[in-house]
């Protein structure tokens, strides 16, 4: 009989206990053993998944946030044991980028019916300091609206508290020099923001980083987007969004390794959670996760 660690976040902006127990009647129904463990701290996800993986589960499972999710498999990189995803945040950007279902009933099945797929993870490394991503990481303008989106504005508006908060931030842009290496060959820009991303999908299916940025080719994208007021902001992320091409207010590049310095040193962001400050570098991890996904 197969066996799951589920992994709940209570904290998590949309996670509720009838839900955990609807889960768990599912796994139950189709034949499974669940062991439900509760996070009570930040951390507790990635030491949770070490023990499920030491203690050989067959999947590990996370009901919760994006930040929930890459904290888990931050214990699960390299292992082989797969990461079955119930999304209970506010953006599931992970999720919704691998096209599972938002109903947790249905994400279950796809979880006790599905496979193993492998999909590319992100390193951070920030002053000695290593921490990975599924989404994205970046430094500038993300960075700044993710510290001051609060987790009780997320509760309460969704997806639409980075909207309000974005706004506000582009009124106040300071752009900054960033020097930016790709696999060694290096560049300079002045820009509002740096990012490197490892999913292509923004607000899926609607707003993208740009064209051809996917979890399964073994590389980073990084995008940096020129802009120092609203109205060019909105220019520059109407052409990310459009994918009208390399250039103009947004520049694109691809690779294994980015290295990524400014002057003067800026705050960073790692899947929406502050990351330290420049210099970082970003190293892909090919095939790092196994993730749970519905058959065909």
């Amino acid at each position: 009989m197969p066996k799951a660690m589920l992994i709940h976040n209570p904290a998590a902006a949309r996670t509720k206990p009838r839900v955990v127990r609807a889960v768990c009647d599912t796994f139950s129904s189709e034949g499974w053993v669940v062991e439900v463990v509760v996070t009570k701290g930040p951390g507790d996800e990635t030491t949770l998944a070490r023990q499920g993986v030491a203690g050989s589960v067959d999947v590990i499972v996370v009901y919760g946030g994006d930040g929930t999710a890459i904290r888990a498999f931050s214990g699960m990189v390299d292992s082989g044991v797969p990461l079955g995803l119930i999304p209970g945040g506010t953006g599931n950007l992970l999720a919704s980028n691998l096209g599972l279902p938002r109903d947790p009933i249905r994400a279950t099945r796809a979880i006790t019916r599905g496979h193993p797929v492998a999909v590319d993870v992100g390193r951070l490394t920030c002053r000695k300091a290593e921490r990975y991503f599924a989404v994205a990481c970046g430094a500038g303008f993300d960075a700044e609206l993710m510290a001051r989106t609060s987790g009780e504005s997320k509760r309460r508006w969704r997806m639409a508290a980075y909207v309000a908060t974005a706004w506000e931030v582009l009124g106040n842009l300071q752009p900054t020099h960033f020097q930016i290496s790709v696999d060694g060959s290096n560049f300079e820009v002045e820009a509002a923001t740096v990012i490197v991303a490892n999913c292509g999908a923004i607000l899926p299916p609607f707003v993208r980083f740009g064209p051809g940025i996917t979890l399964h080719d073994g590389l980073l994208d990084v995008i940096t987007m020129t802009a120092s007021n609203r109205i060019e902001s909105v220019s520059a992320l109407w052409q990310m969004i459009t994918g009208l091409g390399n250039g103009g207010r947004v520049r694109y590049a691809r690779g294994r390794k980015i290295t990524v310095e400014s002057q003067p040193i800026v705050p960073i962001e790692s899947d929406g959670d502050e990351g330290g400050t420049t210099p970082f570098t970003a190293d892909a991890v090919p095939g790092g996760l196994r993730v749970m996904m519905p058959r065909g």
